[in-house]
């Protein structure tokens, strides 16, 4: 995908502001999945979470916050979070974790921060929170929320393993030998790609060493933060290698061909098997 062409999709999305728009979208652009602008959507809506965090996390935001739970609940309302976050433009979960560290702070913590491990922790299981509207009311954030949050984090985990898989077949399917991370990790390697193959392939006219699986898109700033935390890595443990952003990439970026890495939207249809008896 050009830049100018995700440029579009992102201010369409600014316009709109809620996922129910997609299909909207992709009549606009017939060529991009819906996966890709499921993608592009989440990532940008974690970029503007993270860009607002101070905000939300200052002292009158949580004061003023957790008075408005406070009040809902002296009046009976229900829902309370759910519609404040609407109201607020802000992720349910963020925000029912802003409540709950609050309500740990006040009720446990004498004032203080509760750990994050502790709030981290009741996150995943709102069933442990003592106070039972406010279990019900952080479940329902959570639930309410596949952008941020626990939920998010286990639909990207699932999806990951899901096109791990998909690549693993693949290789398979074309009788490609490969170790995975697991046996790498067995091995004494810290930093690892999915796929480490034994005998190198070539794609058009480049070197593959490795293969990374990314069930998502790729964007400047993900991609640049992989490139450092990652495949640079990668890279100088392993030589050239491959990344292969399922759901579509900028192509701009695939700017390090010569360098060593080149980027994918699938895996390639034709390859060259190098013979593992030449030296």
């Amino acid at each position: 995908m050009k830049l100018v062409v995700y440029n579009e999709i992102i201010h369409l999305m600014h316009m709109y502001k809620t996922r129910d728009s997609l299909p909207l979208i992709a009549e606009k652009f017939p060529s991009v999945s819906l996966n890709a602008l499921g993608s592009i959507f989440s990532q940008d809506y974690q970029k503007k979470m993270r860009k607002t965090h101070y905000i939300h996390y200052s002292p009158e935001a949580v004061n003023k916050y957790y008075d408005s739970f406070m009040q809902g609940l002296q009046n009976g309302k229900r829902n309370i979070l759910i519609s404040l976050s609407e109201e607020l433009d802000l992720s349910p979960a963020l925000l029912g974790r802003i409540i709950l560290e609050r309500y740990l702070s006040n009720t446990k913590y004498n004032g203080e921060p509760p750990p994050k491990t502790v709030v981290t922790q009741l996150m995943k299981e709102p069933s442990l929170i003592d106070q039972p509207i406010l279990a019900v009311e952080i479940h329902q954030c959570i639930l309410g929320d596949d952008h941020y949050g626990p939920l998010c984090d286990s639909i990207k985990h699932s999806i990951g393993h899901e096109y791990e898989f998909k690549l693993n077949n693949t290789l398979d399917r074309m009788g490609i030998a490969y170790i995975g991370e697991d046996q790498m990790r067995v091995k004494g390697y810290d930093k690892t790609p999915d796929v480490k193959l034994e005998v190198p392939i070539a794609v058009d006219g480049h070197v593959v060493n490795w293969i990374e699986s990314k069930a998502s898109f790729g964007d400047e700033q993900s991609h640049k933060t992989y490139l450092k935390d990652q495949f640079w890595s990668y890279w100088n443990r392993f030589g050239p290698g491959m990344v292969i952003y399922w759901f579509g990439f900028i192509d701009e970026l695939d700017i390090n061909q010569d360098k060593g890495i080149i980027l994918r939207d699938h895996f390639p249809e034709q390859i060259v098997k190098m013979d593992p008896s030449v030296k």
